[in-house]
């Protein structure tokens, strides 16, 4: 079996271009997980992108499965997009790092729709606590590995607000993209504010 991350690392340089940062942390009883940094200058300004690296290094495993499979099973990276030189959003690593670690840590599966919970502000000042998985396949494709392992998907993370986040316990992901769509709401600025639920 090949070696998964440097194969993950190439598919988001091809993406993405080369990082300018990147940073690594290892929390106890886990492979280490890095977050890199990417910058990208688009007709609307510039972006900067965060995206795990060692998340998919293995499987993710059902909670409910007796034994962890080491070869089949989903395998993901987070990738978020926010407006650069907003906010001091490099401090997002940690967080990030944390998420792309709950796999190994919790026992969880990330997919898209789910969310998932920081505990605090994604960075300092954010608005944010918590993120809503998105639909993979329209920054960074999925890669496709030898069979029988499962292709990695590139899971965007879209910021919630915990107001937000309450709404969408509630009402689904669907209907909270709806309500972002439908007020054209910019989820790349980090410093929004939560968009009218009424």
């Amino acid at each position: 079996m090949a070696d998964v991350l440097p194969l993950v690392e190439a598919r988001l340089r091809s993406a993405l271009g080369e990082p300018d940062a990147r940073a690594a942390v290892t929390f106890l009883g886990t492979d280490r997980i890095e977050v890199l940094r990417f910058r990208d200058t688009d007709a609307e300004g510039a972006i900067v992108r965060y995206a795990t690296l060692g998340m998919s290094a293995h499987p993710m495993t059902d909670p409910a499965a007796m034994l962890a499979d080491p070869v089949e099973g989903p395998r993901a990276e987070l990738v978020l997009s926010v407006r650069a030189a907003v906010a001091d959003t490099d401090k997002v690593l940690r967080p990030l790092a944390v998420l792309g670690a709950s796999p190994q840590v919790e026992g969880v599966v990330v997919a898209p729709g789910a969310s998932l919970d920081v505990g605090g502000p994604l960075w300092p000042g954010a608005p944010f606590t918590s993120v809503l998985v998105a639909e993979p396949g329209g920054l960074v494709e999925d890669l496709e590995l030898d069979r029988p392992m499962d292709p990695v998907r590139f899971l965007p993370l879209l910021p919630m607000t915990p107001n937000e986040a309450a709404f969408k316990r509630v009402h689904g992901a669907q209907e909270l993209q709806e309500r972002w769509l439908a007020n054209g709401t910019d989820l790349r600025d980090p410093t929004r504010g939560s968009v009218p639920l009424q």
